[in-house]
Order: C-alpha cells, then sequence, then structure tokens
C-alpha cells in the first residue's frame, strides 16, 4: 500500500536538493545610495540556533512516527447525535421533562430517530470563566458518549440538552457518572409509568 507521505518522501527524494547554496560572489546590496556590490570575500552573517534541517530527513521522521504511531482515534460524538440549532436546544427546553441533580441538570424529549441526541451548555452566571465553561462542556459530552450501554436500554430515544452546574468542575468521574446513570434511573421509571 502506497501511503500519502511515502509519495511525499518519494518526491522529496529526487526533486529537493539537499545541499547548502553557495553565497555568490557577485551579489548586490540594495541600500539608500543605490545597489552596491557585496565586499570580496565577505559572507553572510551565521545564523543563530540550531540549522533548520533539510526536507527529506523531516520526510523521514515523519514517515517513522506514522509507520510506528498507532492511528489516532477520534472519539467525538458523531454530528447525527449532537443537538446544534438553538431552535433544536428551546424544543427540548419547552417540550422535555426536566431532571435535576447536583453537578447537572438534564432536559429530555423523545425524538423520532434512531439515537439519543446531545447538547450541552456551561452558561457564565453557573460556572463563570471561559476555561471552566469548556472543561465542562468537553466532561458533559464525555459522559454522554461513554454511557452508550445505560442510553441504549432506555425504551426510547431522547434529545438531551445537559445544563453544567457549578459542582461539576471538581466533582470526579464516579461522581459525574454516578450522577448520570440516577438520571437514567429516573427516565426509565417514568418511561414505565
Amino acid at each position: 500500500m502506497f501511503s500519502l507521505v511515502e509519495g511525499i518522501f518519494h518526491y522529496a527524494e529526487a526533486n529537493v536538493s539537499t545541499e547548502q547554496s553557495t553565497p555568490r560572489q557577485d551579489a548586490w546590496i540594495s541600500c539608500a545610495h543605490g545597489h552596491q556590490k557585496w565586499p570580496a570575500g565577505a559572507q553572510a552573517a551565521p545564523r543563530e540556533g540550531p540549522q533548520a534541517p533539510d526536507a527529506v530527513a523531516l520526510l523521514k521522521n515523519l514517515s517513522a512516527a506514522t509507520d510506528d504511531a498507532p492511528a489516532k482515534l477520534n472519539f467525538a460524538l458523531p454530528k447525527q447525535r449532537r443537538l446544534r440549532a438553538r431552535a433544536e436546544f428551546q424544543k427540548v427546553y419547552t417540550e422535555g421533562q426536566r431532571y435535576d441533580g447536583r453537578l447537572m441538570a438534564a432536559f429530555l424529549r423523545a425524538n423520532d430517530g434512531q439515537e439519543h441526541r446531545l447538547g450541552v451548555t456551561a452558561s457564565t452566571k453557573a460556572i463563570g470563566k471561559s476555561v471552566d465553561r469548556v472543561r465542562a462542556k468537553r466532561l458533559l459530552r464525555e459522559l454522554f458518549r461513554r454511557s452508550t450501554s445505560e442510553l441504549n436500554s432506555l425504551k426510547q430515544r431522547y434529545d438531551w440538552v445537559i445544563n453544567a452546574k457549578r459542582a461539576l468542575l471538581s466533582s470526579t468521574e464516579e461522581h459525574r457518572f454516578g450522577e448520570f446513570r440516577r438520571i437514567v434511573e429516573q427516565v426509565t421509571r417514568s418511561e414505565r409509568q
């Protein structure tokens, strides 16, 4: 199998020179009083710091890294499993059922799809700084993604909107998953009724 990296490597090996160019003796210098010649025997100032590696060496390192390292796995929720539009969130808030916990509040609305869909929020009022809001949303998405067995135990498929609370950031993984399982159990009980 011929990979892209191997193709680039072979192209660079055939077409990229690894030799350093020598300074030209008749090079011109542009200055305020017109063009002047470099003095005979003058060379450019030596570079500071490490020399840039040549293209072939870089491609060899890249090729070796991709051959030895396992493929990077993508654990992100697929687009079809995400709530994106504001209207979708509003529909879940107005028509859905609310389940409260100490770390999060979950709003659920039954959907006609084949999969559960997720939307997460972390408000400035509840969480605070932007970096904390981003972390809270990431924790909620990870929680949802890793709880597929609990979600598949439900009879129906739902659109979920999960709101982060401040306590989520200082909680342990065990507490987050425990609270999410309790919410799923509450949904299971409401399905039976």
